[in-house]
């Protein structure tokens, strides 16, 4: 029999996404899945989405909780599945996630985490950016290198063994889980689109991109505390506050702070500059902005939007929840 596998949603006041990231999952070809949804007591209609659902869920809930985190964490100490993911109320899973999620599991067990790639899409579900990645371990999620968390698949004993994730956290909340996970687990990585990422103007890394930052010197100050995680920074030095920097960065750019984020971006090229091939067009937006510009920065970027991402065109994706094809 097929490993059941536990999804879980937290969920609050994302009505408008809810429906679709609920039959995102609900309609994946994989047969033996519980899912979970942990609703925040939201006030904008969700209950009542959620309860439309109920008869397909495994279990949910609305009560006030403590953010996002403990909303997960509630969702694991009821799960079941040995494989565990959440998905966030206003992302989707792609045609056949999960049923390729399972098979990377079988083909690796020794395996504890499997992660696919991503693309991103705005709020009315069109799609913008391939999101790729490599195969990474502790030394680039120290870097911050980043994957995308719905394209991510664990081991609910891994995940029990690192004790769930740090409530504390609200914005790398799923980077910092990656890093105690990775010290002993193991991840395997498969080119494949698993989920769509969604970037809108309510996101909290973009309304609160200050705060966001300030997580990733967090990280980095609990890390230190780790004497095996404080070795490898020692050892990368230059490369991991390159890696800090460039991202808090880029949230304070997409937060519309281009003058901080251009300061963030060159202490990043300055602490490593072989970096800066990763984010140089950002890098000169950022700048551009900074000095009153932007519309170059703004430019280029409509023209890239408008390369539809090869994704777009498959078939499946026709009728797909959230997703607008043309």
């Amino acid at each position: 029999m097929k490993p059941l596998v536990s999804i879980i949603t937290p969920s609050y006041n994302q009505s408008h996404y809810l429906e679709d990231t609920i039959q995102s999952v609900l309609r994946q070809e994989y047969q033996n899945i519980e899912y979970l949804i942990v609703d925040g007591a939201s006030t904008d209609g969700s209950q009542q989405i959620i309860q439309r659902y109920a008869d397909k869920l495994e279990w949910w809930v609305s009560e006030p909780d403590q953010g996002q985190a403990d909303a997960i964490n509630k969702g694991f100490r009821r799960a079941s599945g040995e494989i565990i993911a959440w998905l966030n109320s206003d992302d989707l899973y792609l045609p056949g996630a999960v049923t390729q999620a399972v098979e990377l599991f079988d083909r690796h067990p020794e395996a504890d985490v499997v992660y696919g790639d991503a693309v991103t899409a705005d709020g009315a579900g069109r799609l913008l950016n391939e999101l790729r990645f490599q195969s990474w371990g502790v030394e680039d999620f120290l870097q911050f290198k980043i994957i995308c968390q719905p394209a991510v698949f664990m081991r609910r004993a891994a995940v029990e063994k690192v004790g769930y994730l740090d409530a504390s956290y609200h914005f790398f909340l799923d980077h910092q889980l990656w890093i105690r996970l990775a010290r002993k687990a193991r991840f395997v990585y498969q080119t494949a689109f698993w989920a769509v990422s969604r970037y809108h103007p309510a996101a909290k890394n973009i309304t609160l991109a200050a705060k966001s930052g300030a997580e990733v010197y967090r990280i980095l100050e609990w890390a230190e505390t780790q004497p095996d995680l404080a070795e490898i920074i020692k050892r990368n030095y230059h490369q991991v506050w390159a890696g800090a920097y460039a991202i808090i960065a880029r949230y304070l750019l997409d937060g519309g702070k281009s003058g901080e984020a251009f300061l963030n971006y060159s202490k990043a090229a300055r602490s490593w500059p072989p970096s800066l091939k990763n984010y140089w067009h950002r890098y000169l937006f950022a700048g551009l902005s900074s000095l009153g510009m932007g519309f170059l920065g703004k430019w280029y970027y409509s023209l890239k939007g408008k390369r539809i991402p090869g994704i777009a065109n498959e078939a499946s994706l026709a009728d797909w929840p959230g997703i607008q094809t043309h």
